[in-house]
């Protein structure tokens, strides 16, 4: 199990390559990484054995920016019929699983082989629980099936703690009728990632403050009046009619990058379509002069060297808070529901 596949929005093939490369090197795995434009993943093919098994020890996948999901394993070729008997026999080299995925990606062939995945998925588990390859009451890895087409899979295994919270990495959240926008669930998926869902009712507690920048027409403002958390909602547009009326939201009509709370708030977060570098300083400038506990900002990428440029601004903020003397934890994501865009979650220590 030498190769590790990793899922990705389609088109960001590229930047996986380059993150999971740069890691690999870090930790002196030898190997190449390798995907095909528009694909939605991308593979390490290791040099050596135990190779993949090293790099999934070492990493945390929660703090890989770009991959959606990753497993560990190989590609095996499936006959037109009897594909339980010839995965069963390949799967007894494998431990075993305490969990089953079937996965696809991200693209229109992967869409239309989700109703075969569907099907497949009942008599398979079936199957391997009798031949005793899947105990769901044990503490073995996650088996992760990828299909790529009815006759080709990449049979491939992760610790249900250290890979995506949901399969292929794409959370199952449902759109709120009364958000006034779809952009509501880039919040609420930055919460899944970034918070512990067993800290939600601490971290993100009925009373507590928060500002939205860039608000309207307040789909972001809408997570946190749910929360019960009182918003101070900032921009020039109107607001949503209905969050209004709560009676948690105070609109400002300014500009939201010199728009500063009369007192230290609990929450920042800000979805305000600018140049990243000017989103990154408002974040430094928000936790490093203790204008918030925690936050989290949206930044839009540039068409080229993404990663790079993400790394460079992380890379700022690091040493901007440094230079202050403020110590904070800095996450960052490209979630399910970004599209050219990354999604960071910085926390005062």
């Amino acid at each position: 199990m030498n190769t590790l596949l990793l899922h990705c929005r389609p088109g960001f093939e590229g930047e996986v390559c380059s993150e999971i490369s740069e890691h690999a090197a870090m930790l002196d795995v030898s190997g190449y990484a390798k995907a095909r434009p528009e694909s939605a993943c991308a593979e390490f093919v290791c040099s050596e054995n135990g190779g993949a098994e090293r790099l999934m020890r070492k990493l945390r996948f929660a703090e890989l920016i770009f991959p959606r999901q990753w497993a560990r394993g190989e590609y095996l070729q499936l006959p037109e019929t009897d594909r339980i008997s010839v995965l069963l026999a390949y799967l007894a080299s494998y431990p075993v699983c305490s969990s089953l995925w079937l996965e696809v990606l991200d693209t229109n062939d992967g869409k239309e082989l989700s109703n075969f995945c569907r099907k497949f998925e009942a008599p398979l588990r079936k199957a391997l629980t009798k031949a005793g390859r899947l105990d769901e009451q044990g503490n073995g890895p996650r088996l992760l099936l990828t299909f790529k087409s009815g006759r080709e899979v990449f049979a491939g295994i992760a610790e249900a703690n250290n890979s995506a919270l949901w399969p292929m990495g794409i959370p199952r959240l449902k759109f709120p009728r009364q958000a006034p926008s779809r952009s509501t669930l880039k919040l609420e998926e930055a919460w899944h990632h970034f918070i512990p869902r067993d800290q939600w009712d601490t971290r993100l507690a009925a009373g507590m403050t928060g500002v939205d920048l860039g608000a309207a027409p307040g789909g972001w403002t809408w997570q946190l009046v749910n929360r019960h958390i009182k918003v101070s909602a900032v921009d020039n547009g109107p607001m949503d009619a209905d969050l209004m009326d709560s009676g948690l939201v105070e609109h400002f009509r300014a500009d939201g990058f010199t728009f500063r709370p009369k007192r230290p708030v609990n929450w920042m977060v800000c979805d305000i379509v600018e140049k990243p570098a000017r989103n990154a300083a408002l974040l430094e400038t928000w936790i490093g002069e203790g204008l918030c506990r925690e936050a989290v900002v949206n930044l839009k990428l540039p068409m080229k060297q993404r990663y790079a440029e993400v790394k460079r601004l992380l890379e700022r903020i690091a040493d901007g808070l440094a230079a202050r003397g403020v110590k904070a934890s800095i996450g960052c994501k490209q979630l399910y529901h970004d599209r050219e865009e990354v999604t960071c979650h910085l926390r005062r220590l």
